[in-house]
């Protein structure tokens, strides 16, 4: 599950960092019957802010009235919501960093010393995330071990664990 917001990969125009953080705020402008709203993005290294566009020249009317209360209100839930919409970070050419931004709840530990566990992996978020290491963090593995189980055949799932990825899966351990 999320922790926090991700951080944006994105360049900066002043000093060539990668990184920018969002803190929520937007910023909406109207001209006549067209609106416009961006995401504001801080740099990371030098604070410079930066636009993620959401809407562009779009009609007033067009604009459900519930999304322009959030945007005016600065909801961080719509921030968060825009940034997994892969139409935003498309147009915005943007990737995320989501290293340090989740944590895995595990429901309790009785599993540890199981010889056999049939585990359901839930996201409460779509995070791209190895299913490896959520393997290893849940089940208190290194990572080498885990490894070695898949090599082994005694860790086994439906998907391909050693590649990304950001809905549900089960797999089975057999130590």
């Amino acid at each position: 599950m999320p922790t926090c917001l991700p951080l944006v990969l994105r360049r900066c125009h002043t000093c060539a960092s990668g990184r920018f953080r969002v803190n929520g705020k937007f910023r909406v402008n109207a001209n006549h019957k067209l609106i416009d709203a961006w995401l504001l993005v801080l740099c990371t290294a030098c604070g410079e802010t930066a636009k993620l566009t959401v809407l562009e020249r779009t009609k007033v009317r067009s604009v459900r009235p519930e999304l322009l209360d959030r945007l005016h209100a600065n909801d961080l839930g719509l921030a968060a919501e825009l940034l997994q919409d892969p139409v935003v970070r498309r147009r915005n050419r943007i990737a995320l960093d989501w290293a340090g931004a989740w944590r895995l709840d595990t429901g309790g530990s009785d599993h540890v010393g199981r010889e056999v566990i049939d585990v359901s992996v839930r996201f409460a978020a779509r995070i791209p995330v190895r299913p490896v290491r959520l393997i290893a963090e849940g089940c208190r593995l290194s990572r080498a071990e885990t490894d070695r189980l898949i090599t082994d055949g005694k860790l086994v799932s439906a998907v391909r664990l050693s590649g990304k990825l950001s809905g549900g899966f089960t797999f089975t351990l057999k130590r």
